[in-house]
């Protein structure tokens, strides 16, 4: 064990140290020199010498044990793209083809792209695959090198949306590997069990007898090639010589986890998992000594995921998901088979068995003592009989004894748990014996080396709870990990140390406090059913006297529900440093115990609560606080256990605990999100049935949009979308517009559209299978849409200006428009939203169409940050929209830059708030008409006097209007209401008003004051309802029509809000592509399904959810979800949203293609990832983007920064990297630019990394913060946290000077590329960066100018200077010390001219310092506390 460990850390520790540096590159190494010397030298082409590939690059790399530094070394070198590829052909040699193996091996664990640099050459690609599916067969070659083409399978069968490696890896797990099948008696009673696939299997047949003999000879390949596989894998654990074997162990890990890939998608699985379980795959490893190896805990894991996936209760054939009632009754069904075969056969041996209830049978122990009857020929006879594999092949190494024939029997017959049995008993506050299980360490030490046994996330899923398991399992791990490196960094903090016989903590952090031991106050008996307390409550009391208010006041804001972590320390234990590195971490820190705590009430020294002793203390006297007493309801599960397992009890384990630890509010919400899952997971909540296919990933990618529809809409009016007709015929490119039969011509909005049938759309002849297949992935002939328009005169709304509708200004681009008509339509709408195309107006836009078109329609919007959220829904505000049905929950409210509050209860107020002014303007009315009473006292007074005089006194008149016989004059002597409508600002009735005119302005005042008894009737609920929460439900499920939220409120109330019957028909989510698949779903199932009123075919009452619209809107080129653990990010893949695996799928998107928020030049640095992305006319007109920038000659540029001081980077903590001279260098050329009299407020500082931003704070407090000329710029943040963000004016940190470290990461480099509106500054290492193959197209750009700042003097912002005047040069600024000299004269030249009255103080402004916390600007140690939670800069 100890070997296996020490193993374990040198990988981790090699992983780490060996990433090449910009040194290595380009320094002495064999590879490098031979990088220079063959394919990077321009000046000739490189050709491919098999001396060259075999003793240079192979047998080097042979002999350095592929050490992955210098695989690492040899991908940066461009050695795949630049040499390999290009000369790969037919005649290369094995280990061309190995090396080309290595290389995407390497690309893919580097997460950056591998197969697109092989399609355009599609013939030669599948050479490559042969050769490769030929060699992991190869028995000649080594164990190193067999698990490197393995890991290259593994790869190719994880990317399958690409529809040339999906060609090749699809013959090799089709239905011909059933030829393999023991017997056919068990192949064609799989065959009959399904029609389809006894077609399947003949079509197969026939293409066999078809084929020539070379093709016949690769047929029979594909179909043997998994079964050889996996028989030469059953051989290696049989096989005692390789117990010891590092290598064999690391090829075992990778088979298992490319079985597990393949029974883990439905595509793969369907015929693979027949295999499986007839070579009863699981029972040989687990009866073989090499799976009980103490060192061989990953294999034990590995196998332990196969068997959930092998017996997962779905139909591999339909995809139909089993209910656990189901999945038993068809094993008790299988258990019954085997008594009746019993009963018919071998009833005189076995006759007890055969009598036996069913739970007897499926108990291995009583089973196995009941078979002991049987012979040996017997057993192999009734295991035949039963449809079991008793024997393998003469050369296999597998032990063939009674015992494994045995083995297979009882495993064929044991009942396993369903994955929502398991998932039940998971629990969900962690424990440290948790936290530091072998299988969570490894999690958290994954290096890419070594597989890892949790469940992935990739383009498909078996069904929905298998969906929802691997979420549960995905995110509780993530959860435990952060929970866990938050834990031992407070500790560390603390500083435990020896103070004779105690611990004494010597250090500090703000989030944990030593505390004495929590007195137990009660503990509840268990429910009935439970084992565990129902409730265990204690005390901990927290001396605070010492703590600064606002650390205190962080403490005296826990909130009911919160969780905080008791921790044992004893700084006497022994540090033993065996094991894995987070166990030492533990050791040396002396953590013995962590349990966690749900906080009940914080509580005065005094025992009362906080609140009311606050109000006690309002007074204005600041009263001495020593104590604060938290009541905490304790984990009683863990609290059960720990009486269970420990001798003196639980008390041993919690009068040792000293440190309370809590965390900030935005990470400790993993508990109410776990929850939420959980419950999903154990119910039958499902996606809505005309979306659930292609969400699984599964059949046609593009039946959930609306072309594919029945319920399509044929007519959609569009209000306010098109701005005139000009514009509506450039928005609907190709389509042939027709004004319909009342007009004549051209006519202004609004503008109902109809679309005509096409040709195309109409039934046309179904093509063969095989012409389907051979044009799969071909596009498919769109007719021409003809689209009639017609109009209608909007409804005069009221006299009065507050009475006029708001209407849309933006004038929407042909893409714009296409995307809006797709959200408008039912079904699922995928909008691709590069920088600066819209998005948020879009979104705007099509809600707003809803809105109107749908009145009984309810939206719910989501977006992963309340700012994103904000944004949007501060758009919605401005639009036509009656403020009334809107919401928005979430703590992010208050940030809403609007006058009126749009939370729950700030919209109690201000329907309570209009109805004060809507019963005063009741009151006005009836004292217009001499009506006498107090109509205005209520509502229902209200109501009542509508009724009585208000609504008959319309009638009466409309009566009159409706004769015909009045003329305009007439009329407007016979209104009613003069008296009401005196105090308009003009008068009621324009002179010399047509009749039509004035009956169009009396229905005005008609709706006006209809408007007024309308709202009062929404209103009235609230003044019966007397409790505030009630008021606030009713709120929700009945009067708000558009409800915001973000995906983390969504998932955290999730249950709550479904169990107050919240319904609604829509989902638009802004920033799709930054939020997980989970939290993406969540929002799709706020709500519980409801019954089918036609019920289902099979007479089963079913269930759907009663969503219309599902709208996607963000940008998968852009930042993906953030996830700290590398093993759950590129592992696991669990940053991939839902956008991106749709995008990946195929489904149809909307690519928005005009950008109009940077200059062209700046848009040009990041329209490589958009090759359609274009400009609008503002940009290239509007005279902010056609001046330069004062004082500077570039409006951007990449400035190589030198060491400074003789340092570049630096880590003064793991992962939190600084550079000290490009700090200085941005904080020199923020001054500059407000020396100028650039606005702070146009001026943002990003950096790459947590640690740089900390540092670029630190620095600005020094010499900024307190100083009027310069002050703070408007933003210090990171560069993923500044997604979805932009300004004028933006000066980059790169903050890297060895290697490119994440930047790597294409969507980084978009988002930071593309924040800045007119200028953008970027401080970095050139020679970094310039190394970098994916990275060239936009770097190339950048080092076109010259690396060093470039002046230009006499200019003050703004300039008139356009950017492309001729300026010369410039100044050109040689360092950060150049530019501080500079800027200091320039500081003294200021300070002199203020001082004679020359100059003026530029003006105060409220600027955002950070983006996250109150007190942002602090000192480098106290960020790095804040940043405990914070996943930027974690590689």
């Amino acid at each position: 064990m100890a070997s296996g460990n020490a193993s374990l850390r040198a990988e981790v520790e090699d992983a780490i140290s060996a990433r090449p540096t910009v040194t290595d590159i380009h320094g002495d190494s064999h590879y490098s020199q031979l990088a220079q010397k063959i394919w990077l030298d321009k000046n000739k082409p490189p050709r491919v010498q098999p001396k060259v590939v075999k003793e240079e690059l192979w047998d080097r790399l042979e002999q350095d044990g592929f050490a992955f530094g210098k695989l690492l070394l040899l991908e940066q070198s461009q050695v795949l793209e630049a040499y390999l590829w290009p000369g790969f052909s037919e005649d290369s040699s094995n280990y061309h083809v190995l090396l080309i193996a290595l290389m995407i091996n390497v690309k893919r664990r580097e997460n950056v792209p591998s197969w697109d640099l092989l399609a355009d050459k599609s013939s030669e690609l599948s050479v490559l695959f042969r050769r490769i599916w030929s060699m992991t067969v190869d028995p000649s070659l080594s164990l190193p090198v067999q698990t490197h083409l393995l890991t290259f399978v593994i790869g190719a069968f994880q990317s399958l949306d690409n529809g040339l490696v999906r060609r090749e890896c699809a013959p090799l797990v089709s239905i011909s590997i059933w030829h393999n099948l023991h017997s056919d008696g068990v192949r064609e009673k799989k065959l009959e069990a399904n029609p389809s696939l006894k077609k399947a299997w003949r079509a197969a047949a026939k293409r066999y007898d078809a084929a020539d003999e070379p093709t016949k000879v690769k047929l029979r390949f594909e179909r043997n090639w998994l079964f050889t596989l996996m028989l030469g894998f059953l051989d290696k654990i049989s096989d005692d010589k390789q117990l010891m074997s590092d290598n064999n162990l690391l090829y075992c890990e990778r088979f298992l986890e490319l079985l597990i890939d393949l029974q883990s998608q439905l595509p793969t699985r369907r015929y693979v998992n027949s295999l499986v379980q007839d070579l009863n795959f699981l029972t040989i490893i687990r009866t073989s000594p090499y799976y009980w190896q103490e060192d061989h805990g990953l294999v034990r894991d590995l196998v332990n995921l196969l068997q959930h996936f092998t017996h997962f209760p779905i139909d591999d054939q339909t995809g139909q998901q089993f209910s656990t009632v189901e999945y038993h009754q068809k094993h008790d069904a299988r258990l019954s088979n085997f008594q009746r075969l019993i009963i018919k056969r071998y009833q005189s041996k076995l006759k007890i068995l055969a009598l036996s209830n069913l739970g007897s049978v499926d108990n291995n122990e009583e089973t196995s003592s009941d078979l002991e009857s049987l012979s040996d020929d017997d057993l192999k006879e009734l295991c035949a009989e039963f449809g079991l594999r008793t024997s393998y092949p003469s050369s296999s190494l597998i032990v063939q004894d009674r015992n494994i024939v045995l083995r297979i029997l009882l495993s064929s017959l044991g009942r396993y748990s369903t994955f929502q049995e398991a998932i039940k008993e998971m629990p969900i506050l962690p424990t440290d014996a948790m936290l530091y299980e072998d299988s969570f360490v490894r999690n958290a030490e994954y290096t890419g080396s070594r597989p890892l046994a949790i469940p992935k996330i990739n383009l498909q899923y078996l069904s929905m709870g298998d969906f929802l398991w691997r979420s549960f399992i995905l995110h509780r791990s993530e959860s435990f990990y952060e929970i866990r490196n938050h834990v031992e960094d407070t500790v560390k903090r603390m500083q435990p140390q020896v103070t004779g016989l105690d611990t004494r903590f010597e250090g500090f952090s703000r989030l944990a406090l030593p505390i004495a031991k929590p007195a137990i106050l009660e503990v509840t008996p268990a429910k009935v059913g439970d084992s565990k307390p129902a409730i265990v409550r204690a005390e901990v009391i927290l001396d605070v006297q010492r703590l600064n208010p606002g650390i205190r006041k962080e403490w005296d804001t826990l909130r009911p529900d919160d969780v905080v972590y008791l921790v044992a320390v004893d700084a006497a234990a022994s540090a033993m440093n065996n094991g894995h590195s987070h166990k030492r971490v533990r050791n040396a820190l002396g953590i013995t115990h962590i349990r966690c705590a749900e906080v009940l009430q914080v509580q005065d020294e005094k025992g009362r609560p906080l609140r009311e002793y606050q109000a006690e203390a309002a007074d204005g006297h600041e009263r001495k606080v020593r104590q604060r007493r938290i009541i905490l309801k304790l984990d009683a599960a863990a609290y059960s256990e720990d009486i269970k397992g420990s001798a003196s009890g639980a008390s041993g384990i919690y009068e040792s605990i000293n440190l309370l630890v809590r965390r900030k509010a935005r990470g400790n919400n993993f508990k109410p999100i776990l929850e939420s899952i959980r419950r999903l997971t154990l119910s039958d909540i499902p996606v809505p049935s005309w979306l659930q296919e292609v969400f699984l990933g599964y059949g046609d990618p593009a039946a959930a949009t609306y072309k594919r529809l029945s319920n399509r809409l044929k007519s959609i009016d569009y209000r306010d979308t098109f701005l005139d007709w000009v514009h509506l015929i450039e928005s609907l490119p190709g389509k042939i517009i027709e004004p319909s039969e009342e007009a004549k011509s051209s006519f202004g909005p609004p503008y109902v559209l109809e679309t005509l049938a096409t040709k195309t759309e109409q039934e046309q002849p179904r093509p063969s299978k095989k012409r389907r297949r051979d044009q799969e992935d071909a596009p498919k002939p769109a007719g021409t849409e003809t689209v009639q328009v017609s109009t209608y005169k909007p409804p005069n709304t009221g006299p009065y200006p507050t009475d006029a509708p708001r209407l849309n200004s933006v004038r929407f681009t042909a893409a714009q428009i296409e995307a809006i008509s797709s959200g408008t339509q039912p079904g699922l709408t995928v909008i691709i939203g590069p920088p600066g195309t819209g998005k948020t107006d879009v979104a705007t836009q099509i809600i707003n169409n809803i809105y109107h078109n749908f009145p009984s329609q309810r939206t719910l919007l989501v977006a992963h940050s309340n700012q994103a959220l904000n944004q949007l829904f501060q758009k919605i505000v401005a639009l036509d929209i009656d403020e009334r049905h809107l919401l928005r929950l979430g703590h992010g409210e208050e940030e809403l830059e609007t006058e009126a509050s749009y939370s729950k209860h700030g919209r109690v107020e201000s329907f309570l708030e209009n109805g004060a002014r809507y019963l005063i303007e009741v009151d006005r009315l009836a004292r217009s008409i001499d009506a006498p009473g107090a109509h205005g006292n209520s509502c229902e007074t209200a109501d009542y006097f509508n009724l009585v005089y208000i609504r008959p006194l319309w009638k009466q008149y409309w009566d009159v209007v409706a004769t015909g016989t009045q003329d305009a004059q007439q009329i407007i002597e016979a209104f009613p209401f003069h008296a009401y409508f005196s105090n308009l600002p003009t008068p009621l009735f324009p002179n010399n008003a047509s009749r039509e005119e004035v009956v169009d302005i009396i229905s005005g005042c008609y709706r006006h004051i209809e408007k007024i008894f309308s709202e009062l009737e929404d209103i009235r609920p609230f003044e019966i309802l007397r409790n505030a929460r009630d008021k606030a439900n009713y709120l929700l499920i009945k009067e708000a029509r558009i409800i915001a939220m973000t995906s983390t409120h969504a998932a955290m109330r999730r249950q709550e809000i479904a169990a107050l019957g919240f319904h609604y028909d829509n989902v638009v989510m802004e920033e799709a592509a930054q939020i997980t698949e989970i939290e993406n779903f969540i929002p799709i199932a706020l709500q519980n399904p409801q019954e089918l009123k036609n019920g289902s075919a099979s007479g089963k009452r079913e269930k759907d959810m009663p969503l219309q619209r599902v709208v996607l809107v963000g940008d998968h080129l852009q930042n993906s979800p953030i996830i700290q653990n590398p093993a759950f990010s590129q592992y696991a893949n669990l940053e991939q949203s839902l956008f991106l695996r749709l995008v990946r799928l195929g489904v149809p998107t909307i690519l928005l293609d005009a950008q109009g928020r940077a200059r062209a030049s700046l848009a040009e640095l990041y329209k490589w990832r958009y090759p359609s992305l274009q400009n609008l006319p503002a940009v290239l007109t509007q005279p902010e983007f056609q001046t330069a920038n004062a004082g500077f000659r570039y409006e951007y540029q990449f400035i190589d920064v030198g060491d400074y001081k003789g340092k570049g980077e630096s880590q003064p903590q793991p992962h939190f990297i600084q550079n000290l001279g490009e700090a200085e260098y941005a904080v020199a050329l923020f001054m500059y630019m407000r020396l100028l009299g650039y606005p702070a407020s146009k001026i943002s500082i990003l950096a790459a990394y947590a640690g740089q931003r900390a540092l670029i704070r630190d620095v600005l407090a020094h010499r900024c913060r307190n100083n009027r000329l310069f002050g703070m710029p408007r933003a210090v943040s990171t560069v993923d946290r500044y997604q979805g963000e932009q300004n004028d004016y933006i000066i980059l940190s790169l903050t890297r000077t060895t290697r490119p470290g994440y930047l790597r990461s294409l969507r980084r480099l978009t988002v930071a590329l593309s924040r800045a509106r007119l200028g953008l500054y970027i401080l970095g290492r050139r020679a970094v960066f310039e190394a970098v193959p994916e990275l060239q197209v936009a770097f190339n750009l950048l080092f076109q100018r010259p690396a060093t700042l470039r002046l230009v003097t006499g200019e003050m912002y703004p300039t008139t200077r356009l950017i492309d005047d001729e300026v010369g040069e410039g100044i050109e600024m040689t360092g950060v010390e150049h530019l501080g000299q500079y800027v200091y004269k320039m500081t003294q030249a200021k300070v002199e001219a203020i001082k004679k009255g020359e100059g003026t103080m530029p003006p105060a402004e409220k600027v955002i310092v950070g983006d996250d916390d109150d007190d942002a600007v602090g000192g480098v140690e106290e960020e790095l506390e804040d940043e405990l939670d914070e996943p930027e800069g974690v590689e």
